[in-house]
């Protein structure tokens, strides 16, 4: 029996969220993959590549709803056609997936409301805030709730398609297109382990602004408890509470995910463990592998060998 899946693409659509699946599903057989969009016709990506399209309303019954991405979904209104189309093929649907920021609209649809999704790491806090009835998990590659499948950024969309063949046609086929495309059928770490910039919005208060900015001029430095309440003249208990109150988390936490992601810039310019354990205030290699598995699910060398250029390196004392 062939399985039938919806691909609703639009201009600027990220190619790649489209074509990464799509091969998958291929590769897999027991698909048929057809490109919708709101109004039918040719669409233009983001890399300017033509796609020749169906329009939604001509698509007949499909089994499973696959929503990419784009960059403009996370910062711009969505266009009302999309949402109707979306809207549309959703209803009928057994499974409705998206492909990074594609979570959006499914997002604004409502479909993921007491649900756990994912999306870009880069979109994480922005879908968070602009729905807050939707449970975002930042590190997640993919995620299953319910009928309703959603992905990380742009190649995600592959690990989320082998997931796809595991469910409807058994773990060996899925291995098989794994090993077909020379990608991991279960990809080791999640999402974080590709940001190196950690992102914090703005603070709303002086003291917390205060705090963050001396955290980030030095990681490195003593930012105990009781330096950060000497800084800015409070209690460490009113730190604390601004640090829930605006950013979720404890000082602790944040400091520990502030000079990790100093550690992952330092060694990606060369570093050694040691060298970027020190330098980042984490202090020993043991303190800098438990942050990694902590936070990124692998160890330092493994990010190392993943992410380090292929050009020698020039290793600093």
């Amino acid at each position: 029996m062939t399985h039938r899946v919806g691909i609703l693409v639009f201009d600027d659509v990220t190619l790649l969220d489209v074509t990464g699946p799509i091969e998958v599903l291929h590769t897999a057989g027991a698909y048929e993959s057809v490109l919708l969009s709101p109004n039918g016709g040719p669409i233009i990506t983001s890399s300017k590549i033509s796609l020749a399209t169906t329009a939604a309303a001509a698509a007949g019954p499909i089994d499973t709803l696959v929503v990419p991405g784009a960059d403009a979904l996370a910062e711009h209104r969505i266009d009302e056609a999309l949402l109707d189309a979306a809207r549309t093929l959703a209803t009928d649907a057994a499974r409705v997936a998206s492909v990074c920021t594609g979570a959006f609209v499914l997002a604004e649809l409502g479909l993921l409301d007491g649900r756990r999704a994912a999306t870009h790491w880069r979109h994480a806090r922005t879908l968070a805030h602009r729905y807050p009835r939707v449970d975002v998990l930042p590190d997640a590659l993919h995620v299953n709730d319910g009928r309703f499948l959603t992905s990380a950024g742009i190649s995600a969309g592959i690990d989320m398609a082998l997931a796809m063949v595991e469910y409807d046609l058994g773990p060996d086929r899925a291995l098989a297109v794994a090993r077909e495309l020379v990608v991991y059928l279960q990809r080791p770490g999640g999402q974080s382990q590709f940001s190196t910039a950690l992102h914090t919005p703005s603070p709303q208060t002086t003291a917390l602004r205060t705090i963050i900015d001396a955290v980030h001029a030095d990681p490195a430095a003593d930012h105990s408890a009781a330096t950060l309440a000497a800084t800015v003249s409070l209690s460490t208990r009113q730190i604390a509470r601004l640090f829930h109150t605006e950013l979720g988390t404890t000082p602790a936490r944040w400091i520990e995910r502030v000079r990790l992601d100093l550690a992952q810039q330092l060694i990606l310019r060369g570093h050694t463990i040691t060298s970027a354990a020190r330098h980042s205030g984490l202090g020993s290699d043991e303190s800098l592998r438990r942050a990694f598995a902590r936070h990124l699910g692998l160890t330092p060398t493994d990010y190392k060998r993943r992410f380090t250029t292929t050009a020698p390196p020039t290793v600093p004392s």
